[in-house]
């Protein structure tokens, strides 16, 4: 079975070939190559020790070399290349104490996760596949190297990572290495809230997030998301449901938390990034609203969400599917009207200022200038048309009167 390599890579294995070492792309990209998928980076694996290879390379990085890993820097490129090492015993559910470097392919294969991601490849031998990853892809199967146990004892993210593959692919999980999930789930409250975040948010970035049912299933969410856990089966249908219905990674995170009532807290706990956190809190807060369809109603709620956040609260809305079709196209129309007309939708472009009002009317900063502007504000989200200096200042004159 032939792989395209890409250049760079041919030249790293080329390279590291001619000094007398043996050297192959191995795991995801391999993977994904035989999935006639684009991979987004090229692992290299090699029998040449760390120092081994600096010296073949004029720029690398050591970017973890006490567990075998340089970066070889070709042009603006970097590929990771890592010696064929056996772990030691994993001491916190996660990492190895320690490496050992070893000159065999197959134990280096035989400490990776799972089948699909523990084949490697150079033009020289071909295809190295000892445990049928291949197999399992022709199945579309999700199964662990050798004992499911022992994979998951090691590194309890394997267990969410098992899981983000299945729903990436839409891939079953063998029965044994399921097994292993439900025996070993409860290592997943050892791993960091980043890590887990980084899984979750993989598959619901994937083109299955309904195979959240999985995690659920498996007593997942129990421990990474025991909010969502919490919601009766209706509900978590609901979401799984609603989750098919946009591609949007940012409105699927707000139908995962909408229900639950504490989106922000989740986020933060996930250490999602601020804005993130504020984006998608302020749909959760906003997806059941149901104002009024008309001008002035709608003028609030885009003011209330943001004016860049209506067209995602919007498709937040026809995707948990709970307010009528007609209605929210009706919604649309007007919001569509709204930016047309370039209607007034922040303070900044009421026609008046607070230094106009400190002139006209000797007001001082403070809570009467403050509320005059928001009142005037409020008139003008109503009626659009007032939105003129001397017709403002004439409101504020005649309520001073």
């Amino acid at each position: 079975m032939k792989i395209e390599l890409p250049e760079k890579v041919q030249q790293i294995i080329k390279t590291l070939q001619k000094a007398g070492y043996e050297a192959y792309a191995v795991g995801g990209c391999v993977r994904d190559s035989l999935l006639v998928r684009t991979p987004k980076d090229w692992d290299i694996t090699t029998s040449a020790k760390p120092q081994e290879i600096k010296s073949l390379f004029r720029r690398t990085v050591d970017t973890g070399i006490l567990h075998g890993t340089v970066t070889v820097m070709l042009g603006r490129d970097g590929f990771e290349v890592t010696t064929y090492r056996v772990d030691g015993a994993y001491e916190d559910n996660r990492h190895p104490k320690n490496v050992t470097f070893t000159s065999s392919l197959e134990e280096d294969l035989k400490r990776r996760d799972f089948t699909i991601n523990a084949m490697a490849y150079n033009d020289e031998t071909g295809l190295v596949d000892l445990f049928d990853g291949m197999g399992d892809i022709q199945r579309k199967c999700i199964r662990a190297v050798g004992d499911p146990d022992e994979r998951f004892s090691e590194d309890a993210l394997r267990i969410l990572r098992a899981l983000r593959f299945a729903a990436q692919l839409d891939y079953r999980i063998d029965t044994k290495t399921e097994k292993g999930i439900r025996a070993y789930r409860e290592n997943l409250r050892d791993i960091s809230a980043e890590r887990i975040r980084d899984e979750l948010h993989k598959l619901l970035a994937s083109p299955h997030p309904e195979r959240l049912r999985d995690v659920c299933a498996a007593g997942i969410t129990e421990i990474v998301l025991n909010e969502y856990d919490a919601l009766d089966k209706d509900k978590q249908d609901e979401v799984c449901k609603a989750l098919q219905n946009t591609d949007d990674i940012l409105i699927r995170l707000a139908i995962l938390l909408c229900y639950t009532g504490s989106a922000k807290q989740i986020l933060k706990r996930l250490k999602y990034d601020n804005e993130t956190i504020r984006i998608v809190t302020t749909l959760t807060e906003h997806a059941m609203d149901k104002p009024a369809a008309e001008l002035p109603a709608v003028r609030h709620l885009i003011v209330e969400t943001g004016t860049g956040l209506i067209g995602p609260l919007l498709e937040l809305k026809r995707a948990l599917a709970k307010q009528d079709k007609a209605y929210l196209d009706s919604l649309e129309v007007l919001t569509r009207q709204i930016f047309t007309n370039g209607d007034c939708l922040s303070l900044k472009d009421l026609a008046v200022t607070g230094n106009d009002l400190m002139r006209e009317f000797d007001m001082r900063p403070g809570k009467e200038l403050g509320d005059t502007l928001r009142g005037l504000f409020d008139r003008v989200l109503i009626d659009p048309s007032l939105n003129d200096r001397e017709k403002l200042l004439a409101l504020v004159r005649n309520e001073r009167e």
